[in-house]
Parts: structure tokens; sequence; C-alpha cells
């Protein structure tokens, strides 16, 4: 079981940017699907983006397409995902999550699909 922690998140004016970063610990991320979620307040947990961690290859949900893109570093075995041009609405908790990577263009996108969770970090977007 890997183990994760998310920073980064934090208070940021619409139209401004954030990275927030999740860091692996336990076993690294190789043979991982890295993904993010995001859950706002009565709303229910939603995809956002994955990355493969061996060979980089990424998947964008809807929510924030266009707008949310995903670097990772292998030798610090973290993540970062930087968000952009951000609204009120993107303001939720962000969850990192690993998923064990299953071959053949498997991509991960619903919670059942993801073993390990953080603990997720608060972003508020302000009017």
């Amino acid at each position: 079981q890997v183990q994760l922690v998310e920073s980064g998140g934090g208070l940021v004016q619409a139209g401004g940017s954030l990275r927030l970063s999740c860091i692996a610990s336990g076993r690294t991320f190789m043979t991982y699907v890295v993904g993010w979620f995001r859950q706002a307040p009565g709303n229910e947990r939603e995809f956002v983006a994955a990355v493969k961690w061996s060979g980089g290859s990424t998947n964008y949900g809807d929510s924030m397409k266009g707008r949310f893109t995903i670097s990772r570093d292998d030798a610090k075995n973290t993540v970062y995902p930087q968000m952009n041009s951000l609204k009120p609405e993107d303001t939720a908790v962000y969850y990192c999550a690993a998923a064990r990577y299953r071959g053949g263009g498997y991509e991960p996108k619903t919670i059942a699909d993801f073993g390990s969770w953080g603990q997720g970090t608060q972003v508020t977007v302000s009017s």
C-alpha cells in the first residue's frame, strides 16, 4: 500500500493559479496511476485527472479540462497538478489517489478504481 500526502491548497482569487503536490511513501509510484479527485460541500467526489506514472500518459475529466495539468518528479516520487484560471466553483477539497496499473491501456476514473487516498487539501477560490 502506498501512502499519499497532499499539500499546496489555499485561498486564491478567481482567475488565479495554484499548484498542488502529492508525495508518495511506502512504495514508489512506478507501477501506479496517480489520480486527482475533488469534492465540494454537498457534492459527490468527482474525477479531475490522472497520470500513468510509467510513461506519463494523462487522462482528464471534463470538470477542469484545459485548466489542469499534471507533471511529476520521479526522483521525489511526487506529482504536481497545476490549476489555472480558477473559478469559484472550483472550490473543493482536492484528493490525491493511487491505483495499481493493470496494463492494456487501463484508465481508472472512478473512486472504486483507486485503493490509496490522501487526506485531501482545501482549495478555496474567491470571486
